[in-house]
């Protein structure tokens, strides 16, 4: 495919499909977006702020060379089956590009009718601002320079990681499913500064950019969390007794136990689960 000439077509722009399209924004051209939702008030509000085009499920599946789907699982075989008649008639080439949670590469093109090039991702809601994590795999017919075309577009939505579809589910609970819980933490912390004395807004600022930072320690230190945790708890110390506590609650328990529950929930949820 020409690069320049890509056209990146969204069927839903919800949350995460209307993340996508901003993050393809900052590097494609907005005529080269086509956006679709079911309902047309949201895509046309989409289209405006990013001088895109609204379009249809139709038209996508006939113009776009990726088609990004960013419906429900639930929704996910009526829209291919609205589509799937238009793409068997296509003779240009073009990708499916699927994130929805428990639907397989060979799921999607069992509905889509045919074993296209499918890339299947898994994004997190950070991708708004672009600093998200963004999984990804591929069907084996999936083009290299289409793979580098792709990931060239979305660049601006964050970091991405490339993962066996296996693993996919348990990556998921924890980096789709992880924002809801660092949130629980992060308003907790702030509920301890409130509590301590401080503003809500400062206690707030104090806790996000606390949480910010130390993320991006870890990933550009390399250090293990366990020799950066250390790194703070002086012998005797202040934070030594907060950690203790915390222990003492099974803080590091409930969280392995909530990775552990939304991946158990993916899998009761995927049509090929028993």
């Amino acid at each position: 495919m020409d690069n320049n000439s890509t056209v990146f077509g969204f069927i839903g722009t919800g949350n995460m499909g209307g993340a996508l399209a901003q993050a393809a924004r900052h590097t494609i051209d907005g005529s080269r977006i086509l956006l679709a939702n079911r309902s047309p008030e949201k895509a046309l509000a989409l289209a405006r702020t990013l001088e895109a085009r609204v379009s249809d499920n139709q038209e996508i599946a006939r113009e776009a060379d990726f088609i990004v789907l960013g419906v429900k699982p639930q929704l996910m075989e009526e829209v291919l089956a609205q589509i799937s008649p238009v793409l068997a008639l296509r003779r240009s080439p073009f990708l499916l590009v699927t994130m929805a949670t428990g639907l397989t590469i060979a799921r999607i093109r069992e509905l889509a009718g045919r074993s296209y090039p499918v890339i299947r991702i898994m994004p997190n809601t950070p991708v708004s601002i672009g600093e998200g994590m963004v999984q990804y795999t591929c069907s084996e017919n999936v083009a290299d320079s289409d793979l580098q075309a792709f990931l060239e577009a979305f660049a601006w939505a964050g970091r991405f990681s490339s993962i066996p579809e296996f693993r996919m589910d348990a990556g998921s609970a924890v980096s789709a499913c992880g924002p809801a819980f660092a949130d629980i933490f992060l308003e907790a912390m702030a509920d301890g500064g409130v509590a301590c004395g401080l503003s809500r807004e400062q206690a707030m600022e104090l806790a996000a950019q606390m949480l910010l930072g130390t993320a991006k320690l870890a990933l550009e230190s390399g250090q293990h969390p366990a020799a950066l945790k250390d790194a703070v708890c002086s012998p005797g110390g202040t934070t030594i007794q907060g950690v203790r506590r915390l222990e003492e609650a099974g803080f590091r328990g409930a969280v392995i136990d909530a990775v552990i529950a939304s991946y158990e929930r993916t899998l009761e949820l995927s049509p090929t689960h028993p």
